[in-house]
């Protein structure tokens, strides 16, 4: 691994689970627990799977910090280690929301009172938008979504003002309180509260009154994924990862915050009640539930087994964090962004909690690299059809040469459905794999090239064939050829 258990930010001790992170050392007590090698094991097993260049991982237990370590390499070809800092994307936005909660418990903000009266001048094209509270921009019920604004596909602001700006054409799905729907643009709108309220950047808030406070020394947050701060993370096609910078995206309050794996480890021990106070117990359970029948509270999501979660995804780099009901915490960073066949690094930390808990965590095929080789050979097939079927032009040409022309197109027209699907790509991907999430076709490209590729190949060997055909057709029925002229040209007899 980039980091090893012998090699500094986690150290051998006389329980064989001690570390070092900033906070003193861990200890072996409490439940047993997983050893740095097994964690190792899953991490790689991951990893090969699932494509991933460089891992860090997280693992905390009360108190203590179990295991922080990295596996393989940025895409400078540097070790990751646990002290490697990442963009940890949609995980974020618990940031975000404990800063909300912040001014909560300060009396500055009232959860259940209308954004407008924090943003006076809050509108959107939907007389509705003034119901939206604060509390339905955290758990994502204000009716907002991507459909209504899409905002990735828009012209990105550089500033939480700029979105609250850009927010003015939206309008709602449904009413405020009443549909759960998760849009970036929600979180968009809570940093700008935070900084029109606490009179500060979104980013200089959060580091007065989270990281340093907390201890989290690597730790930023960014407005826009362009930031020189980024890294280039990766990209996956055909069991390759490329390098690859992240499209450019307006990020902060949604997805901006850049951390290591270290200092995920002070907020998970935060976030399970341990170490630096930074909102009341009673608050931070209450970022941590749901409202009845739902999943989503303020920025986490809990499952009906108790378990409480946010992963977040880029188009070049996932994260994970887990807090279990036994107590421990768990959060991956991955440097390589989500497509078919990987949806980030959820699978990963699920594996961890398996075996930190004392289970055997299950090792799924590669379905990555097999959605990408089946895609490929989908694509060769495509290509093999399109050089039949033009080598056919001749012969198809004169069967149809005495019908009447609407005929033959009619019967061409299925040929131009790869070309409908190349255009609709993007939302029908956003509204079947992304739950109606906006994706533009730049951006597809980096989700699954191997899906774009084999879609284009389809629809340029089928726009050939089909206008080929239809225009020796168009001149068939200008040109009086003889029989004995057309076999020659087209090298064939005519078909019977």
């Amino acid at each position: 691994m980039g980091v090893r258990w012998w090699q500094g930010m986690v150290v051998t001790g006389a329980a064989g689970m001690a570390a070092l992170v900033g906070i003193g050392p861990a200890t072996a007590t409490g439940p047993a627990q997983a050893s740095p090698d097994a964690v190792e094991r899953v991490v790689r097993d991951f990893a090969g799977r699932a494509g991933y260049p460089g891992i860090a991982v997280a693992i905390t237990h009360g108190d203590l910090v179990l295991y922080a370590g990295g596996d393989g390499h940025d895409s400078s070809g540097a070790p990751v280690t646990a002290t490697t800092p990442m963009p940890i994307a949609s995980v974020s936005k618990s940031f975000t929301a404990l800063a909300v909660m912040q001014l909560v418990e300060a009396g500055k903000v009232e959860l259940d009172a209308p954004v407008t009266r924090y943003l006076p001048d809050f509108r959107i094209d939907d007389a509705r938008g003034s119901r939206i509270t604060v509390r339905e921009l955290l758990n994502q019920t204000s009716g907002i979504t991507d459909m209504t604004l899409r905002e990735k596909s828009l012209p990105q602001p550089d500033s939480p003002a700029g979105a609250q700006q850009r927010a003015q054409r939206a309008t709602l799905a449904t009413d405020p309180g009443t549909a759960y729907k998760y849009t970036n643009t929600n979180y968009h709108l809570a940093a700008r509260l935070v900084e029109v309220v606490s009179g500060q950047p979104l980013a200089d808030h959060l580091r007065d009154r989270v990281f340093v406070p907390l201890g989290m020394q690597s730790t930023v947050s960014i407005t826009q994924t362009t930031d020189p701060r980024v890294l280039d993370g990766h990209t996956y096609a055909y069991g390759a990862t490329i390098a690859a910078a992240e499209p450019e995206r307006f990020v902060a309050g949604s997805d901006g915050v850049i951390t290591t794996a270290t200092d995920m480890a002070k907020w998970l021990i935060m976030q399970n009640g341990n170490g630096p106070r930074l909102v009341s117990a009673a608050n931070l359970t209450a970022m941590h539930t749901p409202a009845e029948g739902a999943t989503y509270a303020l920025g986490w999501k809990r499952d009906h087994d108790g378990r409480v979660h946010h992963n977040g995804v880029w188009f070049t780099y996932t994260a994970s964090q887990l807090l279990l009901p036994s107590g421990h915490g768990i959060a991956v960073l991955g440097n390589s962004g989500i497509g078919l066949g990987n949806e980030g690094t959820d699978e990963l930390a699920d594996a961890l909690a398996e075996l930190v808990t004392g289970g055997t965590p299950d090792k799924p095929a590669p379905i990555r690299l097999i959605v990408d080789l089946s895609l490929a050979g989908l694509t060769l097939l495509s290509v093999a059809l399109g050089i039949r079927d033009l080598s056919r032009n001749g012969a198809w040409t004169r069967r149809f040469a005495a019908e009447p022309l609407w005929r033959p197109v009619v019967r061409l027209t299925p040929r131009l459905i790869p070309a409908v699907l190349l255009v609709t790509l993007p939302d029908l991907l956003g509204q079947v794999v992304g739950g109606g999430r906006d994706i533009t076709f730049a951006q597809l490209v980096y989700y699954t090239f191997p899906l774009v590729a084999w879609t284009t190949v389809a629809a340029v060997a089928n726009l050939c064939v089909f206008v080929t055909r239809v225009s020796a057709l168009a001149k068939s029925r200008h040109t009086d050829v003889p029989a004995e002229f057309a076999q020659a040209t087209f090298g064939e007899p005519v078909p019977s």
